[in-house]
């Protein structure tokens, strides 16, 4: 029968998993749109693990959101050769990525903005 720091632990995972759904795509955007270069997966995935842990180790989960993203038309890629394994897609962030970032940001901040209004209340 499994105890309640198990359910706990179980819990807390889902938690994060679906509070990493959103924050993803937006960190992406935003790595990109502070770029001043074109990045590929494994530099961007670096680039978020030393942002604390927004890809918590789960660097495999990257590539979806980044085909995701380029479907949309938020980021342009293009593939070029590597001197040290095998080519690299490059990712850049489009005009309509920007937009997307611009907005997305607000509404990061707003939500953020209550949720920690709501917290501050629960601690009083």
């Amino acid at each position: 029968m499994p105890d309640a720091g198990d359910d706990s632990e179980l819990q807390l995972r889902k938690f994060q998993k679906e509070l990493s759904a959103g924050t993803v795509s937006l960190a992406l955007l935003a790595v990109l749109g502070s770029a001043g270069e074109p990045m590929y997966g494994y530099q961007i995935a670096k680039r978020l693990e030393s942002l604390d842990g927004v890809l918590s180790g789960k660097q495999s989960a990257l590539y979806p959101v980044l085909r995701n993203l380029s479907a949309a038309g938020l980021l342009d890629s293009h593939v070029e050769p590597s001197v040290a394994g095998p080519p690299r897609r490059y990712y850049r962030i489009t005009e309509a990525g920007r937009l997307t970032l611009q907005q997305w940001t607000a509404a990061w901040r707003a939500t953020r903005d209550s949720v920690d209004a709501v917290l501050e209340g629960e601690r009083q």
